[in-house]
């Protein structure tokens, strides 16, 4: 990134490959949150120099897989991705347990998530969310119903949720970059591996209907 200026939209592509919160990357870069939340408003802004030089630092210093989660969400083939990053969820059920997988790098402190891919444009959500679940963790599933979407409260993403079931295949880690294992969990038992309070209201409800 050394030798190009960086813009709102570029910083923003930077948070979001880096997994940080607003906060996070706000006191990585001595500015004020209010700073980082206006380059997402506003990404044709061109950051001060000082900032400039510990954008270029802070890419420098990434793992590479936040590298290269950086470069396909910077790439001049998809300019408009980083304000308008969306992913798909899928939330696996299969007799009582959920599908989770564990991520390897993330510095948001969120380590076990449901199975999850990013939607490019002109990508369908759902079937964004049936292909990467397979892709990562050799399921195959179905979408039943759509659970609505938000802008997560800490990587600041647009998430759309969808209620998955499941059709075959044995879990497994097929994304060794990304992830650290893949399990099924008792739904009763996910509070011990993800913050209730961090997951979706609408995810719980229907959680909480089918292990009833």
């Amino acid at each position: 990134m050394t030798g190009r200026t960086w813009t709102g939209r570029d910083a923003t592509a930077l948070r979001t490959a880096l997994r940080l919160t607003t906060e996070a990357f706000a006191g990585k870069l001595a500015v004020s949150v209010r700073t980082v939340a206006g380059w997402a408003e506003k990404p044709e802004t061109v950051p001060r120099a000082a900032v400039q030089l510990t954008l270029d630092g802070l890419l420098g210093s990434a793992a590479a897989q936040a590298r290269a989660r950086f470069g396909e969400l910077s790439g001049p083939e998809n300019p408009a991705a980083p304000q308008f990053f969306r992913v798909a969820i899928a939330v696996v059920t299969r007799a009582g347990d959920v599908l989770l997988v564990r991520r390897r790098d993330d510095d948001s402190g969120i380590r076990f998530g449901f199975p999850a891919g990013t939607v490019k444009p002109g990508d369908d959500p759902a079937a964004t969310a049936v292909r990467e679940t397979l892709n990562e963790t050799g399921v195959t599933c179905t979408v039943t119903s759509r659970l609505g979407s938000r802008v997560h409260p800490v990587t600041g993403v647009h998430c759309d949720y969808f209620a998955c079931a499941y059709l075959a295949g044995e879990a497994s880690n097929r994304d060794e970059a990304e992830n650290e294992g893949v399990r099924w969990v008792p739904v009763g038992e996910l509070a011990e591996y993800v913050p209730l309070g961090s997951v979706f209201p609408a995810v719980l409800e229907s959680l909480e209907e089918q292990h009833a």
